[in-house]
C-alpha cells in the first residue's frame, strides 16, 4: 500500500508518495494544487466514486480574470474564445456555429434588457 502525505513548504504544498523503498515528492503552488484537486474530483466523478461532498460536484461561478478576452477562429473555422477565469489556468473554448450563435444572441438579449429586469431575473 502506498503512503501519501501532504505538507506545507512555505507558501507551497508538498505532495509526497512512498511505496516500498521508493518515494517521490512534488512541490506545487496553490494554483497548481487547486487544479490537481479539481482534476482528481472530476476523475472520481467519472468513475462513479463519490467526491466526499455529496454525489455531485458543486458548481462554482468564477469571474473572468483575463485582461482581455480573445475571440477568433481555429484552423477549421470554428469560433474560439480564449480567457482565464478565477484561479483556473487560461483556456480555449471552441464553439460550434449554433453554440456561438446561441451565446451571442443570449448575451445581446441580456445586455439589451433594462438593468432592473436583469436583477429581478438573478442578474443574468
Amino acid at each position: 500500500m502506498a503512503g501519501i502525505s501532504v505538507t506545507l513548504e512555505g507558501d507551497n504544498i508538498q505532495l509526497s508518495f512512498q511505496k516500498g523503498e521508493q518515494s517521490t515528492a512534488v512541490v506545487m503552488d496553490p494554483h497548481a494544487a487547486r487544479s490537481l484537486v479539481r482534476a482528481v474530483s472530476q476523475l472520481l466523478s467519472a468513475i462513479g466514486e463519490s467526491t466526499g461532498e455529496g454525489d455531485e460536484m458543486p458548481e462554482e461561478l468564477v469571474d473572468v480574470t483575463s485582461q482581455t478576452i480573445d475571440i477568433g477562429m481555429d484552423e477549421h473555422g470554428m469560433a474560439v474564445v480564449a480567457l482565464q477565469a478565477g484561479m483556473m489556468p487560461p483556456f480555449l473554448l471552441r464553439l460550434k456555429d449554433d453554440e456561438a450563435r446561441h451565446i451571442a444572441q443570449s448575451l445581446l438579449e441580456i445586455l439589451n434588457s433594462p438593468r432592473d429586469a436583469r436583477v429581478s431575473h438573478g442578474d443574468h
